[in-house]
């Protein structure tokens, strides 16, 4: 049998494989590198695979050590456990409800508006679900709020921080699309190509965002327009809303100040997004300390959840890296690359198809576990069809938040379904998320349709 057809076979086969361990329940990390070293040894066995290659593996991670953007990853995280220790969310909540409460479903564009201030502050999606879980569905349940209009508003403002701004999704997608454009655009002979940078994507992803917050509010707006039951008014005495402003400016201001400098310094090319999220962590560490919320205690847990979570995604990354170092020295590319060239409709159906692929896998997978496993497979083969790389970042972000959402397997469905109480059920949290997809899938459609909506901003600024 001929050699390159074992080798896309059996690159084929331990694709699915890693699929249905991951399935069956082993370790992402261990199951990528265990996975890949075992069909590496098949691919030896047949001809098809030289163990040597495997040596490239140790300037992989030194390369990765030593990113100055990779550093921006743990900057950032800390950043948001710092800003969730500082109680900024319960604050925010509790004074834009009181703003809005006079109006019906005040109190879920409050949700939504903090939502999305939060995913500017921290980026961290299980976070910010599991916070505003804790705080804001008791309160909407109060209030007479339908549990699953109360539940979706929750999930899908969480969500928010895969797409807005410093996502940490966005900084390894940026530093993995720069690289594998300025290889394909020197496979093509043009040596001087337009570098591409995590600044780019964060501009390119700021309209996507405010445009799912718009969607958000536009639903929760028609909801109190044809089913005012669903989500009533929450009136404020005149005694409580004396002072108000007041408070809202000083929960507002603080963290308002913090996303301007941090989004600010990186989309005004003052600083990189390494330096703006060391500032970050400095802002966020000085705001906990003006809310009496930091002592030794609170910075010893947040170093610790910081470490984790870097940890985690950091050896997913180095397991990752093996699965595609075998995975294309088997031939897997080639594969790929014929089947994503093969499709009708050239770029546009090839883009299509991946998307596709990357939402079911939402359903099974963790985002990062994706963008480490598909996003070297695909995205060289459609930056050579001629996709826009900024667009394809933002558009993957989008559409990884959209899996993050949906029933039955969304993850944003679990972490609120961890804290909520016992009288919501998964049924409703379930039927809660469904509208809000819809809405994610018409921002898709929006974006497919007019990519000047992520292009625009990034042109203007860069």
């Amino acid at each position: 049998m001929d050699p390159v057809l074992i080798g896309e076979i059996l690159a084929g086969l331990m694709f699915f494989a890693v699929i249905g361990f991951l399935l069956i329940g082993f370790p992402v990390a261990f199951t990528l590198a265990g996975t890949s070293v075992l069909f590496a040894y098949m691919g030896l066995y047949f001809g098809v695979f030289d163990m040597s290659n495997l040596r490239a593996l140790a300037g992989r991670y030194t390369g990765y050590m030593i990113n100055e953007v990779l550093v921006a990853v743990p900057l950032f995280i800390f950043m948001g456990v710092m800003l969730e220790r500082s109680n900024i969310a319960e604050q925010l909540l509790s004074t834009m409800g009181r703003l809005f409460g006079n109006m019906r479903g005040g109190l879920g564009i409050s949700v939504i508006l903090v939502g999305a201030l939060l995913a500017a502050s921290t980026g961290v999606v299980g976070a910010t679900v599991v916070t505003m879980g804790l705080i804001s569905l008791p309160a909407m349940l109060r209030a007479g709020y339908d549990p699953k209009l109360a539940s979706g508003a929750i999930c899908a403002s969480g969500t928010l921080g895969q797409i807005i701004p410093p996502s940490t999704v966005l900084i390894f997608m940026g530093d993995m699309i720069a690289g594998m454009n300025s290889q394909v655009q020197m496979s093509l002979g043009n040596f001087a190509p337009k570098t591409v940078s995590v600044g780019d994507l964060f501009a390119g992803a700021m309209i996507p965002g405010l445009l799912l917050v718009a969607l958000y509010i536009g639903y929760i707006l028609f909801k109190a327009v044809f089913d005012p039951e669903s989500c009533p008014a929450t009136p404020v005495p005149p005694e409580e809303r004396q002072g108000l402003w007041k408070e809202i400016l000083f929960a507002l201001i603080p963290p308002l100040l913090l996303i301007t400098a941090v989004l600010g310094s990186i989309l005004g090319g003052i600083a990189t997004p390494t330096e703006a999220a060391s500032v970050g962590a400095v802002g966020a560490t000085v705001l906990a300390a003006m809310r009496w919320r930091l002592s030794v205690s609170v910075f010893t847990e947040v170093a610790r959840r910081t470490a984790v979570i870097t940890s985690m995604i950091f050896i997913i990354l180095f397991g990752a890296s093996v699965f595609a170092i075998v995975f294309r020295q088997m031939g897997g590319d080639n594969l790929v690359r014929e089947f994503l060239t093969s499709m009708p409709g050239g770029a546009m159906g090839a883009m299509i198809v991946v998307m596709l692929i990357m939402f079911v896998l939402g359903f099974i997978l963790d985002t990062f576990e994706i963008i480490f496993i598909v996003l070297p497979i695909t995205a060289p083969t459609l930056l050579l069809l001629g996709v826009d790389p900024v667009w394809l970042g933002v558009m993957i972000g989008v559409n990884l938040q959209t899996s993050f959402l949906t029933p039955p397997f969304g993850f944003s469905l679990f972490y609120l379904r961890g804290v909520a109480p016992n009288s919501v059920s998964t049924g409703m949290i379930y039927k809660g998320a469904i509208p809000f997809v819809f809405l994610q899938i018409v921002a898709i459609a929006l974006l497919f349709i007019f990519p000047g909506l992520v292009l625009w901003l990034p042109s203007v600024l860069f």
